[in-house]
């Protein structure tokens, strides 16, 4: 039995998808068709999701680890010369 999924999309959105599925010879609506069977054989996104600043997920997760041990055990400089001097001399 069939069913009707209606979503609001940009329109935009929507012209770019519909042209880049079109160009893998498929349709939208065999898009969304694909993306949903891939979500219920996976039980998961069946692909890397990046933030808007085009990291993944995971290693945006890592690097806001990495600044907040950073801030709270690295060295700290008076000046950008003592940090220079720091880390040529190492």
């Amino acid at each position: 039995m069939n069913t009707t999924l209606q979503t609001r999309i940009d329109a935009k959105l929507k012209k770019d998808a519909s042209k880049a599925l079109k160009s893998m010879g498929l349709d939208l609506s065999t898009g969304v068709k694909l993306f949903l069977t891939q979500v219920v054989r996976t039980q998961s996104i069946p692909f890397e999701l990046f933030t808007a600043d085009n990291f993944p997920e995971e290693r945006k997760l890592e690097l806001m680890k990495e600044v907040e041990e950073a801030l709270k055990n690295g060295k700290r400089y008076a000046t950008i010369e003592e940090a220079h001097r720091d880390i040529l001399s190492n």
